[in-house]
């Protein structure tokens, strides 16, 4: 490779890969730390009994975080919802700051999000449950600017462009098992508390990921020849607490899970997450593979490149189509154990689409 050699790009590419997997989706594993704050009471004081039970029959023991609390339940959807509105809608904002202000001005506005996110759910509880209204959304904006500074780190790898930033998006949708990690741990007398000071003493890393290992500007594609960035860059300016033992009371009611079974399929949903880096990259070798082929058949023919490049995109949409219906199917059926096929349909289709939508547009 012309410019810097292959062990800093590879450096900047396995950190970038561990940053998206380990930092900028972790919002969709959401249901795993519900689970945690239910136990930690939060909003619990919005059950109330059921009136529509007879008998002595409660709601499942809050005291397990596996109240069927309509209300609770509607609150933490409620974050969620905003938290994973600002994900979208902040996209065009986050994108419009790193295309003027650049990669290291972005990536320093994602490490301050980030870290005032973490650290307001550490030192949160159930009497200020409301700062989670503030913290998610926050998270949400510092991880969608993680990946965003990120997908420019496949121009470095000129042919394989696309198949590293389909694994990127792929590293992104598996993040969501973080969350898991932080389920497990509490299970295991890890408080919420340690999990997320652990989160934003890692900011330490980012910060020093931004100025070794990533270009203050942008990464040009194509890359020009003795390009330098981070590290070696110089000042070239020319370069773009404990669970209380649960009370056994159960609802005898067919209408709803136990709270086994909720731990199982919750924790079931958050591990397949963990393979969409497996999944993603195959759909850009996929498009990178064709692209090439159609290459070496457009000189023959003289076909235009911009054909070539659009050619090389049907059979990956036509795939990717197919498996998000079978998603669809699989989640209309009303049979609980076909969900954990949905589950692995879920995590295949989204690593697709995502990753193939985010590849054809730097086509």
């Amino acid at each position: 490779m012309a410019g810097q050699g292959l062990p800093l790009r590879v450096a900047t590419l396995l950190t970038g890969l561990l940053e998206c997997l380990g930092f900028a989706g972790v919002l969709f594993g959401w249901a795993s730390l519900v689970f945690v704050f239910k136990i930690e009471r939060y909003f619990e004081e919005l059950c109330e009994r059921n009136a529509g039970l007879t008998g002595n029959a409660t709601l499942i023991g809050n005291v397990t975080g596996q109240t069927d609390c309509k209300a609770q339940d509607e609150r933490f959807s409620l974050i969620f919802t905003v938290a994973s509105f600002m994900n979208n809608f902040m996209t065009f904002p986050t994108g419009y700051i790193f295309d003027r202000f650049k990669t290291t001005v972005a990536r320093l506005i994602a490490i301050f999000l980030y870290t005032s996110a973490t650290l307001t759910i550490a030192f949160s509880s159930a009497g200020s449950a409301l700062l989670l209204f503030l913290a998610m959304p926050m998270l949400s904006i510092g991880g969608i600017l993680f990946l965003i500074t990120n997908l420019q780190v496949g121009n470095l790898f000129g042919k394989h462009r696309s198949t590293i930033i389909t694994l990127y998006n792929g590293a992104f949708d598996s993040s969501s098992a973080v969350f898991l990690i932080v389920k497990l741990l509490y299970e295991q007398g890890i408080s919420l508390r340690t999990s997320f000071i652990f989160f934003s003493v890692f900011s330490v890393w980012h910060v020093g990921r931004t100025f070794l290992l990533m270009p203050r500007g942008h990464i040009p594609f194509p890359l020009p020849p003795n390009y330098r960035y981070g590290l070696c860059s110089g000042n070239d300016t020319r370069e773009e607490e404990k669970t209380v033992e649960p009370k056994k009371r159960e609802l005898v009611s067919k209408e709803f899970l136990s709270p086994k079974e909720v731990s199982t399929y919750t924790n079931a949903f958050a591990i397949t997450q963990f393979f969409g880096v497996l999944c993603a990259p195959w759909n850009g070798l996929l498009m990178d593979r064709l692209k090439q082929r159609y290459q070496k058949k457009a000189k023959k023919t003289g076909s235009s490149a911009s054909a070539v490049v659009l050619c090389s995109t049907v059979p990956s949409l036509a795939l990717t189509s197919l498996l998000c219906l079978g998603f669809a199917l699989c989640a209309s059926v009303p049979v609980l154990p076909l969900q954990y096929v949905t589950f692995i349909l879920q995590v295949i289709s989204r690593s697709f689409l995502y990753g193939g939508s985010a590849a054809f547009l730097t086509l």
